[in-house]
């Protein structure tokens, strides 16, 4: 059994709620949050989408309309 499966079947408290939150808000990527959280990636994309949370990368840009 791995690392991230240890709160599998278990419901979410608020602090994990509130982790979920901080840690999309800081960019983090989804399977370090699984793994911080103890979650399953899958779960995370699941909460994330029910708590209305983005775990869209919010520092790139939109088809390379950098400057050159």
């Amino acid at each position: 059994m791995s690392l991230s499966d240890r709160n599998s079947g278990k419901a979410w408290t608020p602090q994990d709620v509130a982790q979920l939150k901080s840690l999309a808000a800081q960019n983090t990527p989804t399977r370090v949050i699984g793994l911080k959280i103890g979650r399953t990636e899958s779960a995370i994309y699941t909460q994330a989408s029910q708590k209305g949370v983005s775990l869209a990368p919010t520092n790139q840009r939109p088809y390379n309309r950098g400057k050159k």
